[in-house]
Formats: C-alpha cells, structure tokens, sequence
C-alpha cells in the first residue's frame, strides 16, 4: 500500500479562496491523502471570499518532518507582507526536498525569498512579480505559463487554479495521468470522456 500523504494548506485572513477550490475536495475525498489546514495561530479566519474557516492546528503545531506537501494560496497578504512566522517551515520543507506549491500572490513570498531564482517557474506576470519582490533575482527562470513545477516547487498564474491542481495531482500521483487529463478536460473545458 502507497503511504498516506500529508497535504497541508496555509490560511490566512483575505486568502483568495478560488484558488484551491478545485484542488481541496479531491484531496479531501482522497483516502491517499491526509488534508490538514493551518493558521499562523490556530485561530479562524474568514477568506477573501467571505468563508469563515477554522483551521485543524496553528503553525506552532505543524511538524515538518510530517508535511508532503506545503500549498500557499494566494492573497494580497503576501505583497503587503501582512504575512509573518511562516519562514522556518518552508525553509525546513525546502532543505528537506518536500514539494511547495504555491499560486498567484503567494510566488511573490518565494521570489522574495530567492526559493525561485534557480528554477523554472511562473506568476501573475513577469514585471508584477520584479515589482513586488525587489530581492527576486530569477527572471530568466520565468516562464509565461499558467502552472510550473521544477524541482520540489509548483507555481501558477492566480487565473489557473484548475492547472495548479493538476500539478499537485501529478506531484503527488493522487490519479492516473489519464485520470487526471479527464479530470482537467472536465473542470476546464467541461467535457467527461470515458
């Protein structure tokens, strides 16, 4: 039997919710994978969208060594650096080879960060990414994609929330490729084959 994969999911208050809903109900519904969210401080938060969630731990109770993969949604948080504590994990889980994955706003922390700078990868935009994060230094890594994923990193454009999801689909092997091309001809197109 295939181990259990632990996916866990930063929220924060005014994160863009869109942004993982196509990819939080196949993880949930998954008996492959365990789906944990997270707070900095464990307590509820309401989305940009108006969802008022109450996470399953805070930051001080995610165990690195636990995490197979790392999502953080978007929201303007990150480029008005509203968001804070979360530097020891993802320095942890990139030292460790553990996927991040990351959409829209949030490849503004990883740029900022220098985790972008030596591998291929993508954001809203090229100038917006430069713009909101002065200590990026990978430009020519960029590529005009709606989804990326290098190494143990995935990155989207914040209009691809159903790409970034097929990206953590094929990271992780929750389905089949063919499985997941369906998957996406359905989310995407709307069209089922058998």
């Amino acid at each position: 039997m295939t181990a259990l994969k632990h996916v866990y999911i930063f929220l924060f208050d005014d994160y863009s919710d869109w942004e993982i809903a196509y990819l939080m109900p196949e993880l949930f519904k998954s008996k492959k994978i365990r789906l944990k969210t997270f707070t900095v401080d464990g307590i509820s938060i309401v989305s940009m969208g108006g969802l008022k969630i109450t996470p399953d731990l805070s930051l001080q109770q995610v165990k690195s060594e636990e995490v197979s993969v790392l999502v953080l949604p978007g929201g303007t948080a990150w480029g008005e650096k509203r968001i804070n504590g979360i530097d020891k994990l993802v320095e942890e889980l990139n030292t460790t080879g553990k996927t991040i994955a990351a959409i829209c706003d949030a490849t503004i922390y990883l740029g900022e960060k220098g985790y972008l700078d030596d591998i291929s990868h993508t954001s809203n935009d090229l100038d917006y990414l430069q713009s909101s994060a002065p200590d990026y230094k990978g430009g020519k890594n960029y590529k005009s994609a709606l989804a990326v994923s290098d190494k143990n990193f995935i990155t989207a454009n914040g209009i691809a929330p159903i790409e970034f999801a097929v990206e953590i689909f094929r990271k992780i092997k929750l389905y089949s490729e063919a499985d997941i091309q369906k998957w996406f001809q359905l989310f995407k197109n709307g069209i089922w084959t058998d």
